[in-house]
């Protein structure tokens, strides 16, 4: 089986634990304001590789991986590829390396039993879901990805109720997610989920503008700053993060 993927990153460090082997799927059906990967939207590009290909790669930086590393598989939207990404981590489970899922949950669908399956069967390889909790709010959630949270939020329940580790991420933007009404709202339901190892706060920032210039697109926060360390430090404190 072949998959689409973007490009690889060979000591990753800030996607999961220790040190990573990180694949970037090509492809996502978000539209997030704050993306600061334009160009992996489209499913049309990237290069495609054998999930035997990838994992021979990915091998190659095995005895690095020492003390807690491995693969991360992230995007794009990875599960768009769902199945390759299973494919690749049978392999790599063969081989003792511990998988990491970096998702914004989007492609569960609890109401389509092929979907749960799917997404079942991926549980059976992978260690732990980097998941994104975009925005608490689902209408808010629209305006800033240009979908509701319903697939999201349902699939940070699936991964609790089957006893995956789960590492939640939510990016800090001044004027949509800085907003303590919504970061009490997301704490009440990180509470619920019983698996949740590490929250992480990540603070919106704009280097990822220079890449809608070179592809002609208009970058949607245009004006939008940082936020500041202390507004950082509050949504640290409220969600339990790191």
């Amino acid at each position: 089986m072949e998959g689409r993927i973007h490009s690889f990153e060979s000591f990753g460090t800030v996607d999961g634990p220790g040190i990573r082997f990180v694949i970037f799927m090509q492809g996502c059906p978000l539209r997030c304001k704050y993306c600061h990967n334009p160009d992996s939207w489209s499913l049309c590009g990237g290069a495609l590789y054998s999930a035997e290909e990838v994992a021979q790669n990915a091998l190659r930086y095995k005895k690095y991986w020492r003390g807690g590393g491995g693969v991360t598989v992230s995007g794009g939207e990875p599960l768009i590829q769902i199945d390759f990404v299973t494919e690749l981590f049978k392999i790599l489970k063969g081989e003792g390396v511990h998988c990491a899922v970096d998702t914004s949950g989007i492609t569960f669908n609890q109401q389509s039993a092929a979907s749960v399956q799917k997404h079942a069967e991926l549980l059976k390889y992978a260690d732990l879901f980097l998941l994104d909790i975009k925005h608490i709010d689902p209408q808010e959630c629209v305006k800033l990805t240009g979908s509701d949270n319903g697939n999201e939020l349902a699939f940070a329940k699936f991964l609790s109720d089957n006893g995956k580790d789960i590492w939640i991420r939510h990016v800090l933007v001044p004027g949509i997610t800085d907003n303590d009404e919504y970061l009490r709202a997301t704490r009440a339901f990180i509470d619920t989920l019983s698996t949740v190892k590490r929250v992480e706060v990540l603070p919106y920032h704009t280097m990822g503008e220079v890449k809608y210039k070179n592809l002609g697109i208009d970058y949607p926060l245009a004006g939008v700053k940082p936020p500041e360390r202390e507004r950082i430090d509050n949504a640290r404190a409220i969600l339990g993060a790191i």
